[in-house]
């Protein structure tokens, strides 16, 4: 089974697409050309002095984010799959929590992050945007049939969750808002990436039965 539904395909192109974009732009800095700084100091105070009224909000949403809490959501996610008989989503789980952390924390952070001098990008964004972004993908193409408006609630409360734990980090201190959206899209785009790979992969490896001609007249 497809993890991406063919009528969604091009839009998992162009958020893939997006998402690189949107890290090469965040984690960029280009004399004269001060954009993500920018946003850091216009945004950062006022995700400080919002969240800043919920300290227990406050404390709490990093957890989320958190090595302990991303494990069990990760076993989780591979124990729901195996129960489907998914081992599509099995390998996207297993592959794209661990490839996307260590993407951030051992390639993008020792090199783009010191070069900026910041910690780019936010490690926590990245866990909760790729838990997020593989729901979501789990949730594109069920085994079972699931009403269309409960798969966009449940969807749209993942991504609300992550982006909570980005904007926690970033009114706590921890990170800047440029720091959080290059976590988010490192999250989003290795799963989008990963999901396409294995399809296509499946694909060539599975291809679909030829239909046999009409019998002749």
């Amino acid at each position: 089974m497809q993890l991406v539904p063919g009528s969604l395909r091009r839009t998992a192109i162009v958020l893939l697409a997006a998402c690189v974009a949107v890290l090469a732009a965040t984690g960029t800095r280009v004399p004269g050309y001060g954009l993500p700084d920018r946003l850091d100091a216009t945004l950062d105070p006022r995700f400080t002095a919002y969240l800043g009224r919920f300290p227990v909000m406050l404390n709490w949403l990093p957890h989320l984010g958190g090595q302990k809490f991303v494990l069990a959501m990760t076993l989780a996610l591979m124990l729901a799959c195996s129960v489907a008989r998914r081992w599509r989503g099995v390998v996207l789980v297993v592959a794209t929590v661990p490839i996307a952390i260590g993407l951030t924390e051992y390639v993008l952070k020792p090199s783009v992050g010191e070069a900026i001098d910041q910690a780019f990008p936010s490690g926590h964004a990245t866990s909760s945007f790729v838990l997020a972004a593989s729901f979501a993908v789990l949730l594109a193409n069920p085994p079972r049939r699931v009403p269309d408006g409960v798969r966009l609630l449940l969807v749209l409360v993942a991504f609300l969750l992550a982006a909570a734990v980005a904007a926690a980090m970033v009114a706590n201190g921890a990170h800047t808002f440029t720091d959080a959206v290059g976590g988010a899209a490192v999250g989003t785009g290795v799963v989008l990436g990963c999901a396409l790979t294995l399809d296509a992969l499946g694909s060539l490896l599975q291809p679909e039965p030829v239909a046999p001609p009409p019998p002749g007249g």
